[in-house]
This record gives structure tokens, C-alpha cells and sequence, in this order.
């Protein structure tokens, strides 16, 4: 594990490649937000954005339906939608401090209709995936973020508190275009104690550019197992946390052969209280290792907006309090392949999920005291031990306010269970801009 950690680290630090280039992240998957279907609404957007509000709105949805293979083969249609409200106020023109702003996000998600549930995975072990990664956090209206921020030192230091989610500063070089969980952004919410995009809890973080390729990043976040509840949707109580989380990722925004990359390497240490999924013992801190790269790999004859990438993510986890031991996961997108639709994406994306021993250890220990060796009792404990999941998507735009993206995508051994049957499952991500 060190060697690995100091290889990552002499890769990040690796000096960038001197280019005169602005860098673009979009055949990285970053790509600007398009035009919505009500563009300037009657002129109430130039309006707002005169006085620093500016914000973007969207719909997604997410069909998933399983044609075949999995825990239960009945044929199901699982639907999922959200509606996601993102805003920044700028503060700077009306108080001279350095990129001041207030940033807000609210997401709306609907359906409890979750395929990996219902008909993938064996409901007696935990998800390691989801088919549709947008069902985190159950059917609710949520507010994931409401934060101030500004800038020091010629707008290299960022300095950021409040209400807030980790996705606004932390892991940030992979962007979350699969309907596949595990292949949606980086791994670092992987360690369990930190939530994605539309949850939140208290914290400050601090962003420091060292070079303008390389920063460096940390803060202080609360460690709130009932931020997840419904009743924490827009709370601003810190009632059910248990610690703190110590953030620390180090950023590398750079070129390769002159071409834009993105490197990361992060680590994320609690002093929350973690029970052990085997020992009948708790501890007071663990550690949680993530990391990943994206990387432009071609670049269309003279469009920088056309070409392929490679994004490759990985976590390390603490298996004594953590039911996965590592995930690793790698994807190839091209953004234009074709002349007649150059902003069309083809994405082929794979993972891996090892499950923790001591996760498996107490199953072997709950069935054996219960007496049962039979997978189909009701009351037996699957084994766990790893699984495989991959996903191939084509995304296109029928107008610039709509985005269709059908897909298929391949699970062994789901949920990590030898005696649950792969399962194809097809997919239908839409996602319409306001």
C-alpha cells in the first residue's frame, strides 16, 4: 500500500508540461451547461445575472429494466427522476471582498423504484452498486448545499463554510455521466461516511493553488450518520453527528503530449466511532484512501472539442468498518466520432468491487449460529466476496435542450454473491435543461 501511495504521489507531482493552452476539460466529460429550453425567459435571466444571480436547472430520469439474469429474473421497468436547482449569488460587486458569492443547490428526487433492489442484487447483502445512481437518498426534496465563499492571496487561497457537500470541493476530475453508480464521478463516497452531491452537513474547506496546475485541498466537515434521514433534508441541526471528517486531495489540472489531464490523489481520516463487521469491537478513527486520473488520449484533427479519454478511479477502504475493501474502475469516452453529430458521447465504463473479509467472516459466523446451510432459507447469510459490473452508453442531443443516452450494462456476480446470476439490464438516461 505504501509503494502504491508513493507512486501516486511522484505521478501527481510530476511537472506539467509547459503549454501556453487553456485547459479544456471537455472530451474529459466536462463540458459547458447548454443552453435551456426557455433561454432567456422573457429576459429574467440577463436580469438576474446583471445583479450576480446566475443558476442552472435541469429534469433527469433514469429507466433501468432488467432483461435478464439477476437474484429475481420477473421482468421490471424501474423509473427514477430529479429535479436539481444549482445557484450562485455573486457578493464581490456588491462588497469588493475577492470572489465572494453564496452557492446553493436543491434537488427534488422521485420514485422509490430501485432496480437493484427490487431484481438485481440479493436483499441480504448491502449495495455495492446502483443501476441508477440517481436514486441515492430516496424519494425527497432536499437542500445539498448552502455555502459562502471567497478568495485570498490574488484569488489563490478559496476559502468555503457552511452547509455543504463534499462534491463542491473534493474529487473532482471524473464527471458522472453513466447511469452506473460505480462509474459515476470518483470513489471517495465510497468510504461511507460522506454522502454525494445532495446531502449535506456543516463543514469549512480551504483550496490552495500551489502552482496553477497542482492544488491542494482540505477542510473540516461534521461526520453525521443522520444526514441521510428525511428529517435532515433541510436541517440545519447537527444533532445525530458522531465526529469529524478530515478531508486532504491533492489536484493536478495539466497537460500530457498537450493534451488537458486530470490527476487526483485523496485521503479522508474520522475520529467518528466505527463498529467492526466482525470483532465485536468498535474503533475511534478510520482511514479512507481514493484517487483517479482522466486523461485526453486524441484529439479530433483540429477540434480540441472532439476525441477520446481515459478515466481510471480507484478506493481503498477500511475493511474492518467498510463491507468493500477496494473498488477499482476505468471508462474510455469519445466526444464526436462521427462528423454529422460532433457532440455526441460514447462511453464504455467497468468495475471491480472486492468486499471486505470481515464482512464475510460475519456472515459465515451469523449462519453458523443459526444453523442454517442452505442459500435458499430464508434466514442464511449470502458470502460475499466480489463483483464485476460494466455499462456501454450512447448519449445524443435531438435538440441542444435534451440529452438522450440509452445504454446496456453487465453485472457478475451482483451484489458479490457467486450464486446470483448475471444480469443484463438496459438503461435510458434523459436529461432536459430549463
Amino acid at each position: 500500500m505504501n509503494k502504491k501511495l508513493l507512486f501516486s504521489l511522484l505521478f501527481l507531482t510530476l511537472p506539467a508540461i509547459a503549454n501556453e493552452q487553456q485547459w479544456n476539460g471537455t472530451v474529459l466529460g466536462f463540458e459547458l451547461a447548454p443552453k435551456g429550453i426557455f433561454g432567456d425567459m422573457l429576459g429574467i435571466r440577463p436580469i438576474l445575472s446583471d445583479h450576480g444571480f446566475s443558476f442552472h436547472s435541469n429534469y433527469l430520469s433514469q429507466v433501468a429494466y432488467n432483461a435478464g439474469g439477476g437474484y429475481n429474473n420477473d421482468k421490471h421497468t424501474a423509473y427514477i427522476d430529479q429535479f436539481a436547482f444549482t445557484f450562485t449569488q455573486d457578493l464581490e460587486r456588491w462588497t469588493g471582498i475577492p470572489d465572494a458569492r453564496i452557492e446553493g443547490n436543491i434537488v427534488n428526487r422521485n420514485h422509490e423504484d430501485n432496480l437493484t433492489v427490487k431484481r438485481l442484487q440479493d436483499p441480504r447483502v448491502p449495495n455495492n452498486d446502483l443501476a441508477q445512481e440517481s436514486y441515492g437518498g430516496g424519494s425527497v426534496t432536499r437542500l445539498g448545499w448552502l455555502t459562502f465563499a471567497r478568495s485570498f492571496d490574488d484569488r489563490r487561497l478559496t476559502w468555503r463554510i457552511g452547509m455543504m457537500n463534499k462534491v463542491q470541493e473534493f474529487d473532482q476530475i471524473i464527471p458522472c455521466d453513466f447511469q452506473l453508480l460505480s462509474q459515476c464521478g470518483g470513489k471517495s463516497a465510497n468510504a461511507l461516511t460522506w454522502s454525494n452531491w445532495n446531502i449535506h452537513t456543516w463543514g469549512t474547506t480551504v483550496s490552495y493553488k500551489i502552482t496553477p496546475e497542482i492544488t491542494i485541498k482540505t477542510g473540516i466537515m461534521e461526520q453525521n450518520p443522520q444526514a441521510t434521514d428525511r428529517s435532515h433534508a433541510w436541517s440545519w441541526s447537527t444533532k445525530g453527528s458522531k465526529g469529524i471528517l478530515l478531508p486532504l486531495e491533492v489536484e493536478n489540472r495539466t497537460f500530457v503530449n498537450g493534451l488537458p489531464g486530470a490527476y487526483n490523489l485523496g485521503l479522508l481520516y474520522t475520529n467518528a466511532k466505527q463498529h467492526d463487521l466482525y470483532k465485536d469491537k468498535s474503533y475511534n478513527k478510520t482511514w479512507f484512501v481514493y484517487g483517479g486520473m482522466n486523461q485526453q488520449l486524441t484529439r479530433y484533427q483540429d477540434d480540441e472539442n472532439r476525441g477520446l479519454s481515459l478515466s481510471v478511479s480507484g478506493s481503498y477502504h477500511d475493511e474492518r468498518s467498510n463491507f468493500m475493501n477496494y473498488v477499482v474502475s476505468s471508462s474510455l469516452r469519445y466526444r464526436g466520432a462521427f462528423d454529422a453529430r460532433p457532440e455526441d458521447w460514447i462511453g464504455l465504463g467497468i468495475s471491480y468491487i472486492e468486499l471486505s473479509d470481515h464482512f464475510a467472516k460475519n456472515q459465515k459466523i451469523q449462519n453458523e449460529q443459526l444453523g442454517v446451510t442452505n442459500y435458499n432459507d430464508p434466514l442464511y447469510h449470502p458470502i460475499t466476496s466480489n463483483a464485476l459490473n460494466a455499462e456501454l452508453y450512447y448519449r445524443f442531443k435531438p435538440v441542444y435542450w435534451l440529452e438522450l443516452q440509452p445504454s446496456v450494462q453487465y453485472w457478475h456476480q451482483p451484489g458479490g454473491v457467486q450464486k446470483t446470476s448475471d444480469a443484463w439490464v438496459l438503461g435510458l438516461k434523459t436529461v432536459l435543461t430549463f
